[in-house]
């Protein structure tokens, strides 16, 4: 018995560990435009949440003439998962997107409401080292925007 034990505590063990595993973090990075004129740079880090089954986002995304990243809070509609709302930090906007594929299609509103311009993104793939700056910098302007 006491083996039968033993051995239904491996197997659990090895399949916990499998699992934890094939959930490591993704890291997309969408390259598009705002109003079809503006470019702008989206990149997002998709994680499983350790205490639920939902995912958790971490996002930034900045206007290709600026070098300031804006960090973005992240809620997945749960009815339907391939829609998501995206705030600004400091709510200065909203991205509300819907993705197909490899691509994301929506609006950009302003924090008054006044202005709704279309948003087109397209993923694009990263270098290594591309993804290794990405990770420092969405670090820092997490740190920034979040440290006492």
């Amino acid at each position: 018995m006491k083996k039968v034990t033993l051995f239904f505590l491996i197997c659990f063990s090895f399949f916990n560990h499998l699992n934890a595993q094939s959930q490591a973090p993704v890291s997309n990075l969408y390259i598009g435009t705002v109003d079809g004129k503006t470019p702008i740079t989206l990149y997002i880090k998709t994680e499983a949440n350790p205490c639920t089954a939902d995912l958790m986002f971490t996002s930034m995304y900045r206007y290709n003439k600026s070098n300031k990243w804006i960090q973005l809070n992240i809620t997945q509609n749960r009815k339907r998962e391939n829609e998501f709302v995206l705030v600004e930090h400091d709510f200065s906007g909203v991205l509300i997107l819907k993705k197909t594929g490899n691509t994301f299609t929506g609006l950009w509103i302003s924090s008054d409401a006044k202005k709704q311009l279309p948003v087109d993104l397209k993923e694009t793939s990263m270098t290594k080292k591309e993804l290794e700056n990405f990770e420092k910098t969405i670090e820092k302007v997490n740190y920034e925007n979040n440290d006492c």
